[in-house]
């Protein structure tokens, strides 16, 4: 089914519904371990109790990663090819024909990415279900936390939506026909609506931590007021708002009960106290960052393989990224794995390195991270240095950096301090759901960085290319979107 902006019909809504309870008892049991009604698909009937409801909700929670920029699919995962399209990963099988159009800078719409179809899909399907809650004549018990839920995933889906495309069409409703012909909302309009979602998971959702039945569970994989907490000061950093990204940031950190850093080897561990928010796997997957760097590919591969030919693993660490790493630090030593490629009689031995985050080959022994504590001390780090609270700033880095085994930063003053904190974010958070290709345009750094990495990737770079394109099949469909720059 094409998912633009133009095709819903009147039918879509219960075509919604009945993917979202598709997904959520065929695919995601992590999420519920009992099946729901099946025939719920109607929608008079969808949202007509506590269980119906909460089955449409785990729907689109299990849909970000069953498909779309956090699935394990790489050709559509934001993570990876952002990584390829930036100066984080290089290919190691450069005759990958689906990869190349990232590694070398070029996309076209020819090969474009479908992260924007698939998010728009999603966000309609949550706005139906607003809908639907909101109009429910039935008691719902635990109405806020499925509103709570939704809010949050809205907000963070524009997040996303406005980071990889700019200015991006605003739909709040699951009515076809108020979506048909939308023209693009600026991006300070869009992130003014993320942060009013993003505000209202705040409200509805509860402290703890609550599984599809909204009893307290000490998994993690379902959005906290403390998760909204975090993806609000992400989204005042963005947005320019230090005073409110630091305050946002300190509700997290001061919880010192329920959120701290572990070591390095333990920060990805399946619902650490360093996580605040994860998704996980379809219920017969491995974590997907294993399955991309990973899966048992051996330390040592046989003379005239490729990692790419004989284990599928297409991109390893770029040089770029490995000399951003101090000597001593942790993440070095844990976080990159070294594979070698044994030497022949006329090739010398070639050592590749490869995200090493997620390390667990067992079934749900690992979830993918989202949002995590390191990353929170960084944004108040930022938000502290803008402000020119240079003691604080420092504080925060130097947080990080101990977890790392590294010295305290010697950056005394804003411009130091800024650059620090660059730094520490390209070497804590690469391959992590697009950070450094977010951190590089926000920063108005990507020029600069881009300009020296893609020749060496055999590409170039233009400015217009910090905006990924719009599948034509939506910008046929409406008219009124217009393509990106340069595409």
């Amino acid at each position: 089914m094409h998912c633009s902006m133009k095709i819903f019909n009147s039918r879509s809504y219960i075509f919604i519904i009945a993917t979202l309870l598709s997904a959520t008892l065929t695919g995601c049991k992590k999420y519920l371990d009992t099946a729901l009604p099946s025939n719920l698909i109607a929608t008079q009937d969808a949202f007509m109790s506590d269980n119906a409801v909460s089955a449409v909700v785990t729907g689109s929670l299990s849909s970000l990663t069953s498909d779309g920029i956090f699935s394990g699919g790489t050709g559509i995962n934001l993570a990876y090819l952002s990584g390829l399209y930036t100066d984080e990963l290089q290919l190691t099988y450069p005759a990958n024909a689906t990869f190349v159009p990232y590694y070398t800078d070029a996309l076209s719409t020819a090969g474009v990415p479908k992260a924007w179809t698939d998010m728009y899909a999603k966000i309609l399907a949550v706005n139906s279900a607003i809908d639907g809650i909101n109009s429910s004549t039935a008691t719902l018990y635990n109405k806020n936390q499925w509103l709570g839920e939704c809010y949050f995933v809205r907000g963070l889906l524009y997040f996303y939506l406005v980071n990889i495309y700019g200015d991006v069409p605003l739909t709040l409703t699951g009515d076809y026909k108020a979506n048909n012909g939308l023209s693009r909302t600026s991006t300070a309009q869009v992130y003014q609506q993320i942060i009013a979602d993003v505000q209202q998971a705040q409200t509805l959702l509860s402290y703890d931590y609550r599984d599809p039945y909204s009893q307290t569970t000490s998994v993690r994989d379902r959005p906290n007021r403390y998760a909204a907490t975090a993806l609000l000061a992400k989204v005042y950093l963005y947005t320019g708002q230090w005073n409110n990204a630091e305050v946002q940031a300190d509700s997290v950190i001061n919880n010192s009960n329920t959120y701290k850093l572990l070591t390095t080897d333990q920060a990805f561990s399946l619902n650490g106290k360093e996580t605040i928010w994860a998704l996980p796997p379809t219920t017969s997957s491995k974590e997907y960052d294993y399955l991309m760097y990973n899966n048992g590919m051996p330390a040592v591969i046989p003379s005239g393989k490729t990692p790419g030919s004989a284990y599928n693993m297409y991109a390893a660490m770029s040089n770029s990224l490995l000399g951003a790493f101090e000597s001593t630090d942790n993440r070095y030593a844990t976080w990159a794995r070294p594979v070698v490629v044994s030497p022949t009689a006329a090739n010398p031995a070639i050592t590749y390195y490869f995200p090493n985050k997620y390390t667990s080959s067992a079934i749900g022994g690992q979830n993918e991270i989202i949002l995590r504590l390191a990353e929170i001390y960084l944004i108040r780090a930022e938000a502290r240095a803008q402000q020119k609270n240079i003691s604080g700033a420092q504080a925060d880095i130097n947080v990080i950096r101990t977890r790392a085994g590294l010295p305290g930063t010697t950056a005394a003053d804003v411009t130091g301090l800024l650059s620090a904190i660059a730094k520490e974010r390209q070497v804590e958070l690469f391959t992590e759901t697009g950070n450094r290709f977010f951190d590089l345009k926000r920063t108005n750094t990507i020029d600069g960085v881009m300009n020296s990495a893609a020749p060496q990737k055999g590409g170039t770079w233009s400015s217009f290319m910090q905006l990924w394109p719009i599948p034509p099949g939506d910008i046929i469909q409406d008219p009124n979107i217009a393509q990106n720059t340069g595409y």
